[in-house]
């Protein structure tokens, strides 16, 4: 059996806080100690450089997939186990999501919430069944949680499509409560 992957999408700068960066090195050493591999954008800088270069100082498997357009741009990482040069953005989400058992956003801007939400919509679409999260650093996420709540008020979104989505704010609670890898992955608690 294939090593079970998450696939983390996370923002290709630091942000404002030095939080943000901590938690992604938290998380991609709690995704390593759980003998889970990584999968992520491919950019060697941000969020996504430190949760890369740390998931492989711990020794993890770690695959990037950036698109040639931004191969520049974020910084293409090169010391990673697999780097996948994809033609665009459209295509890397597909591979993302073909690779991965389960994902989890980390604080980041339009791009990072365009991963996240195309995988929400796949998984309220029926196209796949794997657990999604939120690491909510330092309350990061909290507006997105009351906007959810607010679209489930208002019947745009049902209440068992919200409670898919798995809230954290600490990284080894988070993997554990996505069950990636044991027979009950793909459901949320």
């Amino acid at each position: 059996m294939a090593r079970p992957r998450i696939c983390v999408f996370a923002g290709s700068s630091d942000g404002a806080k030095p939080a943000y960066a901590d938690a992604a090195g938290g998380l991609a050493r709690s995704i390593v100690a759980a003998g889970i591999g990584l999968v992520y954008g491919g950019g060697r800088v941000g969020l996504m450089g430190a949760l890369a270069d740390s998931a492989l100082a711990e020794g993890g498997e770690v695959v990037g997939v950036i698109p040639s357009a931004l191969e520049r741009r974020e910084v293409a990482h090169t010391g990673l186990t697999e780097l996948h040069v994809v033609g665009s953005m459209h295509e890397r989400k597909a591979m993302m999501v073909e690779l991965a058992d389960a994902f989890v956003a980390l604080p980041g801007g339009f791009g990072t919430m365009d991963e996240l939400v195309e995988a929400v919509t796949w998984s309220q679409l029926g196209i796949h069944a794997k657990p999604i999260g939120l690491l909510d650093v330092e309350g990061y996420w909290r507006p997105l949680r009351a906007l959810v709540d607010h679209a489930v008020d208002q019947g745009f979104v049902r209440a068992a499509h919200r409670d898919r989505l798995v809230w954290a704010e600490d990284a080894d609670e988070l993997v554990e409560a996505l069950r990636v890898g044991s027979p009950t992955a793909g459901t949320s608690g």
